[in-house]
């Protein structure tokens, strides 16, 4: 799956897109509006908080440095304790901190926007709204042409796949 950008000069504008969208089969799961803040979406599907914030990616961070910071005091703790925690109580203070680490990394990427975002932010703020769309690689080009060709005022902005390239 890949995610297609259209910045939607009004709400009208969007209701149709959405509308043209879902009698060719796309689920409002798989659409993603973002409007600037107060901004009635009157039944839209507004994006959550997964993409509004850079949840996810604080989670992966939280976790590698929380697994690393678990490892080296399970380490340190086998150096002054010997042997008598190797095996399960290692393995258990790494998760330990993969845990607490992912945790704090996800309260922390709540308070942040999305940084894949950030070049839409003025857009927004003036008024547009963004539409995100989800759609499997083949349908692409005719999701956008079908967009474009029928609301030449919305403006293709990009693709980008769903999940970051490492999956």
């Amino acid at each position: 799956m890949r995610r297609i950008y259209f910045l939607v000069p009004n709400i009208e504008t969007t209701h149709k897109i959405v509308k043209e969208l879902q009698t060719v089969g796309i689920e409002d799961r798989h659409m993603h509006i973002l409007a600037k803040r107060d901004t009635p979406l009157e039944g839209l599907p507004e994006s959550g908080v997964t993409i509004k914030t850079d949840f996810i990616p604080a989670v992966e961070r939280g976790l590698a440095l929380g697994g690393t910071t678990g490892l080296l005091a399970g380490l340190v703790g086998l150096r002054f304790a010997g042997f008598a925690i190797a095996g399960g109580p290692l393995l258990g203070i790494i998760m330990a901190g993969a845990t607490i680490g992912s945790l704090m990394g996800g309260l922390a990427g709540m308070n942040a926007g999305n940084s894949r975002l950030k070049q839409f932010e003025e857009a927004i703020e003036q008024g547009e709204l963004l539409l995100l769309v989800d759609v499997e690689r083949e349908r692409i080009e005719t999701i956008r042409k079908l967009v474009v060709r029928h609301h030449p005022e919305a403006h293709f902005e990009g693709i980008e796949p769903i999940l970051p390239p490492s999956y």
